[in-house]
Formats: C-alpha cells, sequence, structure tokens
C-alpha cells in the first residue's frame, strides 16, 4: 500500500515538474485575460474598418454582407436542394420543410468525394463536377423534372451584391481551382449545368457555411445571431445593423455579416503573439502571409503546429532522449485528431504512447506526460483565442442594441469544437469570463451548413413568392400610358354629357355653371366678408382689397369647429351654427354695424341659377344635415341670419373652393383659367365658352364651370380600373357608389386603400407576422398625411417604422418597406388619373379655341398637392404626357376659398355696378 502511494506521489513530483517545464518552454502560447482583452479590443477595431466604405479596401477583416437579411421566422415551407462545398467531402442534400401542426424538417443526403486533383485542377473541372453530383442525386431523388429552388454553402470567402451572386475573392483550405477567383460562382454553376441539359435548377441563395450554421440553429432558436466555425477552417458571422453597413445601401433593419475572421493579423495586428512555430507553418503553407488567425486556431494547423514543437524539443534533448524519426519530420503525420485522443481524461496517456510509438520515438512515461501537456497548451491558446475574437462580436452586439445585458445565442459547427474533449468547456468559460454582461446559449449544429442552405433558400423562396406576390397586387394601382389616355378620353365624354342639354340630367360630371363671368382685372376695390364651409372646420375673413399701382389684398380670419352632431343633425343647427360663428367675428372685428358684401365658399355640388343663388345638390365629405338638399343655400343663409336679428349682410356670390382657388390666382397671374382642387375632397373648374354651356341661355363670352368631377366614373366608366380595395373602401364609405374618381384620387380615402390592402397583405402572411392588430381594423387610422410623412424621400425607415408603432403598428424592417412601396403605389396612381382628367380639361380648352397650342395656368390648391412628396411631380408629368400641345403651368393658390371668395364678390359687386350704370 505504502509502495502504491509512494509511486503516486512520486509521478505526480514527476508530472509537476514535467508540466513546469513545458509551461516555460511554451510561455508565449499561453496568454493572461488582460491579453485575451485587448486581442478582443483589437478585433473590434478590425470589425469597425471593415465595415466603413473607406476602410474595407485595406481591412483584413473583409466583413462581408451576405444578403441574408433575418433568420427563420417559422412560417418557411417546401421542398429544396442544398449543396455543401467546403472542405474535401461534397454533400448535396434533399430539405423538405413543412407546416404539419409544427414546423418539421426532413432530409436525405449524400457525400461525394471531391479528388484532389480537382481541387487542383481548372475552375470548370471543379464545377462540372459538382454539377455531376447534382445530377446523380437528382436521378436518385426521382426529381430530374423538377425544378426545385437550390442553397449553395460555398465555404470561402466571397463578395454579394444579392443573395444569388458570390464573387471568390480568395480560395482557402487547400483548394487552388484556377480561374474562379474573382468570378461569381453561381455563374459557374449554371454554365456547368446548362451544359449538361439534363436537369434544370434554380440557384436562389449561396451562403457561407458559418452563416448556414446561424440559420440552422435560428430555426430551433430564434435568438441565435452568431454562427460559429471551429473545425479544419474557423470563421463568424452574426447580424449586423444595417445602418452600420457601409457596403450595403439602406439604414433599417439587420443583415448577417460574414467576418472572414481567419484573415485577422494578415497586417502584422498580431505579430507581438504569433510565435516562431506559427511562422515555420505559415511559411510552408499553400497561402504564405494569409489567413494568419485561422493559422493559429483550426484544426487544420492544430496537429502541424504540436508535430513542429515537437521536433524542436527533440532537438534540444527535451522529449525522446533526443530522438528524431524520418516520421517525426514528415508533414502531417500528427494530425488535429491525435491531439483531441491525447487529451482525454482517462485514456489520454495511453493514446499519446501509441501515436508516438507510430513515430518510432520510444515515448518514456515522462514523454507522454510532456506531449499531452504541449497538446493542451496549444488547444487551450486556440479556445482562447476564438474567446477573444467572439468576445468582441458580443460586445459589439450588446453595444448596438444599448442594453445593459445581452442574452443571445451561438450557433456553433465544427470538427474541432465537437470532437475534442475539452475544447468546448475551455471556450465557453473563457468567454463568459471576458464578457460578463452577455447571457450566451452555446448551441451545435445538429446537421450543418447544409440545412442552413436549405433554410436560407427557404427564406429566399418565400421571400421572392411574397415579393412576387406584392408586386401583382400592387400591379393593379400601375397604370399604363394607354390606361390613362383612356382615362382622358372617358372624361371627355363625360364632359361632354355634363355640358349638352340632352344629357345633362343623366351625367355624373355635372358641369355646374358658377355665373362667373370673368377672372378679376385688377380694378376690384373694398372691404368684403367672405365664409368658407367645406370640412371639419369653418372659416370666417374680412378681406381688404386695394386697387390701383401697388394692389393689396389684407386678411383678417378666424376658424371655428363644427361639431360632428352639428353636421349630421338639422340644417337649421348647422346655419345657425354658422350665423353664430360670424356673430362672433363681427363682434371680434368691431364690424357689427356695417352691411358689407359676402361671398360664401360652399365646397359641395351646387346648381347655381344665378351668382347668388346656389341650390345644393348633395352632401359630401361627412356631411348629413337634414333639409337642405334640394335648397338655396344661400336663402338659408339668410333665413339664418334673419333668426339671429343681429347684423345683416349683402350676399352677393356663392362660391366653390375650386373657383376661388382660380380666382385667387387669376389675380396675380391673367392666363390662369383653370382651377384645381387636391386635397381631402378633389374637384376642378375652367373657363368654358358660353356657346358649349347648353344649361345657360346666351353664347357671347365665357363662364366658369364648376366639374364636379369627384362623381367621374359612377356611371361605371372606371369599373376596370378600379380595384378590390377601392370597392371596398366605396362600400364602407357615407355614400357608396358615388364620387368615384374621387375615391380614387383624394386625400380623405387613399389613407384607407392602403389601410384594406395591409389588412389583405397581413392575412396573407406577408405583413406584421401575419397579426392583424385592432389598430389595422379600425376605419381612418391609417391618415392620409402618413402617406406624405412615409413617402417622404429624407425619411430613413427608421422613421417609417416609428410611424407605425405610432399607430400601434408593431413592424419589422421588411414591414417598412412594404409599407412603403404600398403608399408609393397608391399615391402614384391617384396622381395620374388626376393628371389624366387635367390634360383632358386643357385640351378641351385648346379645341375650344382652335388652338395648335395652348399656353395656360392651373390654379391649385389642397393639401395632397401640397404636402406628398410626390403628387405634384408625377401629376404635373402626366398631363404633359397626355397633353403635348398645351404648355400648363400650376400655380399654387395662397388661400383660395378665403381670399378667392373675396375677390369673386368684388368682381361680382364691379360687374353689378357696370348693369346698373348701362
Amino acid at each position: 500500500m505504502i509502495a502504491a502511494q509512494l509511486l503516486a506521489y512520486y509521478f505526480t513530483e514527476l508530472k509537476d515538474d514535467q508540466v513546469k517545464k513545458i509551461d516555460k518552454y511554451l510561455y508565449s502560447m499561453r496568454f493572461s485575460d488582460e491579453t485575451l482583452r485587448d486581442i478582443m479590443s483589437r478585433f473590434r477595431m478590425e470589425m469597425e474598418k471593415g465595415l466603413g466604405r473607406d476602410t474595407n479596401p485595406t481591412a483584413t477583416v473583409k466583413m462581408l454582407p451576405t444578403f441574408v437579411r433575418s433568420i427563420p421566422d417559422g412560417s418557411e415551407k417546401g421542398d429544396f436542394i442544398a449543396l455543401d462545398l467546403g472542405g474535401s467531402n461534397f454533400r448535396i442534400l434533399r430539405v423538405k420543410v413543412s407546416h404539419e401542426k409544427k414546423q418539421t424538417v426532413q432530409m436525405e443526403s449524400q457525400n461525394y468525394e471531391t479528388p484532389e486533383d480537382i481541387i487542383h485542377g481548372s475552375g470548370s473541372r471543379l464545377f462540372d463536377h459538382v454539377a455531376e453530383c447534382l445530377g446523380d442525386f437528382m436521378e436518385k431523388q426521382n426529381i430530374k423534372d423538377k425544378k426545385l429552388p437550390v442553397g449553395f454553402t460555398f465555404s470561402f470567402p466571397c463578395a454579394h451584391t444579392k443573395l444569388d451572386e458570390a464573387v471568390l475573392l480568395t480560395w482557402t483550405k487547400r483548394f487552388k481551382a484556377s480561374g474562379v477567383e474573382g468570378m461569381d460562382v453561381v455563374k459557374l454553376l449554371n454554365k456547368a449545368i446548362k451544359k449538361r441539359g439534363d436537369y434544370d435548377a434554380d440557384i436562389m441563395a449561396v451562403v457561407n457555411d458559418t452563416v448556414g450554421t446561424m440559420m440552422t440553429c435560428g430555426f430551433d432558436d430564434q435568438r441565435c445571431e452568431v454562427g460559429i466555425i471551429i473545425g479544419t477552417g474557423t470563421n463568424a458571422c452574426y447580424m449586423e445593423e444595417l445602418r452600420h453597413i457601409d457596403m450595403v445601401e439602406g439604414d433599417e433593419g439587420r443583415m448577417c455579416i460574414n467576418t472572414e475572421w481567419g484573415a485577422f493579423g494578415d497586417d502584422g495586428m498580431l505579430e507581438d503573439i504569433r510565435t516562431e512555430f506559427d511562422r515555420e507553418i505559415d511559411r510552408g503553407s499553400l497561402n504564405p502571409g494569409k489567413q494568419l488567425f485561422e493559422k493559429m486556431v483550426s484544426g487544420m494547423y492544430m496537429g502541424e503546429l504540436v508535430r513542429l514543437i515537437l521536433v524542436k524539443m527533440a532537438k534540444e534533448g527535451l522529449l525522446f532522449e533526443g530522438r528524431i524519426t524520418p516520421e517525426l519530420l514528415t508533414k502531417g503525420k500528427f494530425e488535429t485528431k491525435h491531439i483531441s485522443a491525447i487529451e482525454k481524461t482517462k485514456e489520454g496517456l495511453t493514446k499519446a504512447k501509441e501515436i508516438l510509438t507510430r513515430l518510432g520515438v520510444e515515448p518514456s512515461a515522462d514523454d507522454c506526460i510532456a506531449v499531452q501537456h504541449v497538446c493542451a497548451i496549444v488547444s487551450f491558446r486556440s479556445a482562447n483565442l476564438i474567446a477573444a475574437t467572439l468576445g468582441a462580436i458580443l460586445a459589439r452586439l450588446k453595444d448596438n442594441k444599448n442594453i445593459p445585458r445581452l442574452r443571445t445565442t451561438v450557433g456553433i459547427d465544427g470538427s474541432l469544437y465537437k470532437m475534442h474533449p475539452q475544447y468546448s468547456r475551455r471556450l465557453h468559460k473563457t468567454v463568459r469570463r471576458l464578457v460578463p454582461e452577455c447571457d450566451v446559449r452555446f448551441l451545435l449544429s445538429e446537421s450543418g451548413s447544409g440545412k442552413g442552405a436549405a433554410l436560407v433558400t427557404a427564406w429566399a423562396s418565400r421571400l421572392a413568392d411574397q415579393t412576387r406576390q406584392i408586386a401583382e397586387t400592387l400591379a393593379e394601382f400601375r397604370l399604363t400610358q394607354e390606361q390613362l389616355l383612356e382615362v382622358k378620353r372617358r372624361m371627355l365624354t363625360e364632359i361632354q354629357n355634363g355640358l349638352s342639354k340632352k344629357t345633362q340630367s343623366t351625367a355624373t360630371v355635372k358641369m355646374l355653371p358658377t355665373y362667373v363671368r370673368s377672372t378679376p382685372d385688377g380694378t376690384e376695390n373694398g372691404d368684403f366678408l367672405a365664409l368658407d364651409l367645406g370640412g371639419t372646420n369653418f372659416r370666417v375673413l374680412l378681406v381688404k382689397i386695394r386697387s390701383g399701382k401697388r394692389r393689396t389684398v389684407e386678411m383678417h380670419n378666424k376658424i371655428y369647429a363644427i361639431p360632428i352632431e352639428v353636421m349630421q343633425g338639422t340644417g337649421e343647427e348647422l346655419f345657425d351654427h354658422i350665423v353664430a360663428c360670424i356673430s362672433d367675428f363681427l363682434d371680434y372685428m368691431g364690424m357689427k354695424n356695417a352691411r358689407l358684401p359676402l361671398g360664401f365658399t360652399f365646397s359641395f355640388p351646387c346648381r347655381q341659377t344665378s351668382l347668388d343663388a346656389g341650390i345644393l345638390v348633395n352632401w359630401t365629405k361627412g356631411f348629413k344635415a337634414t333639409d337642405c338638399e334640394g335648397e338655396d343655400v344661400v336663402n338659408l343663409l339668410r333665413e339664418g341670419i334673419k333668426r339671429r336679428e343681429e347684423f345683416d349682410l349683402d350676399v352677393v356670390a356663392v362660391v366653390n373652393d375650386t373657383v376661388g382657388t382660380m380666382m385667387t390666382c387669376a389675380y396675380e397671374e391673367p392666363t390662369c383659367e383653370v382651377g384645381l382642387i387636391a386635397g381631402t375632397g378633389s374637384n376642378a373648374c375652367y373657363m368654358e365658352e358660353m356657346r358649349n354651356i347648353e344649361t345657360v341661355d346666351g353664347d357671347e363670352g365665357r363662364m366658369c364651370v364648376n366639374m364636379e368631377w369627384g362623381a367621374f366614373g359612377d356611371s361605371g366608366c372606371l369599373d376596370d380600373m378600379r380595384t378590390q380595395y377601392d370597392r371596398a373602401v366605396d362600400d364602407l364609405s357615407l355614400n357608396p357608389g358615388k364620387q368615384r374618381y374621387e375615391k380614387m384620387c383624394s386625400g380623405m380615402y387613399l389613407g384607407e386603400i392602403v389601410r384594406n390592402i395591409l389588412i389583405d397583405l397581413t392575412k396573407r402572411g406577408f405583413l406584421f407576422r401575419g397579426q392583424i392588430s385592432e389598430t389595422l381594423k379600425t376605419r381612418g387610422i391609417f391618415e392620409t398625411k402618413f402617406l406624405s410623412q412615409i413617402e417622404s424621400d429624407r425619411l430613413a425607415l427608421l422613421q417609417v417604422r416609428s410611424i407605425l408603432q405610432h399607430l400601434g403598428l408593431d413592424s419589422t424592417c421588411d414591414d417598412s418597406i412594404i409599407v412603403k412601396e404600398v403608399c408609393g403605389a397608391v399615391s402614384r396612381r391617384a396622381a395620374q388619373i388626376c393628371g389624366a382628367g387635367m390634360a383632358a380639361v386643357v385640351d378641351k380648352i385648346r379645341e375650344n379655341r382652335g388652338l395648335d397650342h395652348l399656353d395656360i395656368t392651373v390654379g391649385v390648391d389642397g393639401t395632397l398637392y401640397k404636402l406628398h412628396p410626390h403628387f405634384s411631380p408625377i401629376m404635373h408629368q402626366t398631363v404633359k404626357e397626355l397633353a403635348p400641345k398645351c404648355n400648363v403651368n400650376f400655380l399654387l393658390s395662397e388661400d383660395g376659398s378665403g381670399k378667392g371668395a373675396a375677390l369673386i364678390t368684388a368682381v361680382g359687386c364691379r360687374l353689378r355696378e357696370q348693369e346698373q350704370k348701362s
């Protein structure tokens, strides 16, 4: 018993002695935490360099964008093929992702040998080999007649400009096929497949094995945002904020970055920690001076590192009693798998004896202990260095998210990590020490990068399918030149119907005479009152117009709200409310006693029988007051004034806001003979020849016609251009079947059209994770002002997202992009059909006057025209294209409904005086 204890003590002493000796000898391979933190910060600097546009060309860590924008979200499904080329074995998989009860993945795979002569031969031979293997696999699977989506795991540094394009930057891992570097590997593979001609394949995505690993693990754990390979080679990828990736357009959302960290140190950054053995390995490699970090840590070089150390120690008489055998001097004789065997806790020393005996060095017990410790130092150094670079990525993720603690998952694969008995434990421990503020789960990738490639392909095919279906949905809103010309032709037909006595009663575009026979001539003078009723707000204005050399218009106004119960109550209540507001304003201005001429802007369809008489045809814009339709609104106003018995006014003119807009602009610009409103509602007016207005007596001169074009299409003449969304908005509106053109192009309805499209896209699973929130179900929630904000070119997607979040819509980056696209399609169509209507009007004026060419100004008002970033330029362009013989100038009106009403009243007073004199 005592003898055994003595032996054990002696053995431990011996072991400790040997260990100390080796520790001293390989001192430069052992790192303190301080050194590791220093390496960590160096790597963070390198990452920054790789991400920057200006610094990337000289950066060693290339930080390549992969165009993979999200990890699997659980909605992927389908039948896919994955190719996995990255080492001496080439693997092909068939991956079926299904959606019964829960998402499942079925896989069948086959390995194909890639011979040495092909790895080092020509590029075309390599890709012919891949195409041949794929053909064989498809034959065996009996799917040669199907065109399945293919994902290609190509585990070499590549530059992507999109998901299905990858230009090889440089070969690594012993591959040296000529004519491939600088080429797009998808094109090369497609060429090889085409050359065969016996099957077809749709290569949708090229990914790196690291990305494949992250995607595979992301399928099981949605927190996974880092992928690492520690095997023959080493690399890492992670999800970076798009705003930090200078090489890619856009700043919203995230994209997976392939760091290509194997090249860390190629610029000399790691010289202080590289040893003579690292330098010797590099000198003897296929790519001297390249992939220096990888050569310090990866499985491909680790066995060789140990062999070089053993040779040197033997030469110095520290091992094997100085014996050096030809086997020990042969490169590649000591492999990384030997390190894993020797470092096993129980049988490690026995394994060491077997392996060293095969090398012919006749090891002693001391030698076995020493060699085991050398292996431990080399593999521990690898785990420590990987922990430092991974620590840098984790710290960056934490900072990107701006959170005190990061909870994340790292997907991990590679033979060294899987097979080495101590490696994973050492790595995890060091990572936790270096970044204590990160809670990391390490998830082993069960089925490697092939499944990941299939999942990226599933994601890409889901995206492609989604993009196609969204494009098809929005294609209905993209009108061709021919369709727009058709809108113009139909508008001209409707204009003619509205002007003609025979068809006027059934016409949808009513072409109402306004009895405004002249635009201002500059002699207008006096104080006028204007009322403006056209929406939820009501204004009273005092307008002082002065003629002479320095014409001036001075205005004072006050805004009053119209409560919904008044809008939808009785006519008497509405007009009493209006008169009460006028009374308040006259008190405010101290003018209760003057009998001022008044112009009443009443922005609803009216049939006028004279300048101061307008019969309301029907309410629009949410008004529903009873006993008004069919009545003269000037009479209703006069009766309201009488009931109040406080003041008297001379109502000279009832005016439509569109006419007011034309008059305001005509005061500044005499060529203005058209008015357009593109705001909450949509309408136009213009100066028509009296001879064409069959509903009014007299043929001389001109009169302004209020088109009331919002009702264009009520006869069904636009049905072929209306979409299901237009019909849904119309069906749920206050006036179904009415004002159909207005519902396609005015501010009051565009947001509703967008909301209906968003609901449909969400139902189909393309938006908001398929969840229709209560907010989205709420009518009117998506105001048109949001369209203007979302479509602003200055607005980053981040701000679009915050607008959607303000609406209670929890959106991702992809959601924001789709919403922006939907808004763009809806507002573009609105601007185009509005432009087509305007082209009809200006061409009609040109033909009326028998001109080859017409110069004319259109006075415009309305929030949509003023505030939407793209509405006006698209509308102008449409008019230009559809009415090429007209040179149309658009002039923004300054307060058409207020100042315009006063100007019409002033012109009316002037004409009245002239008539009285004559």
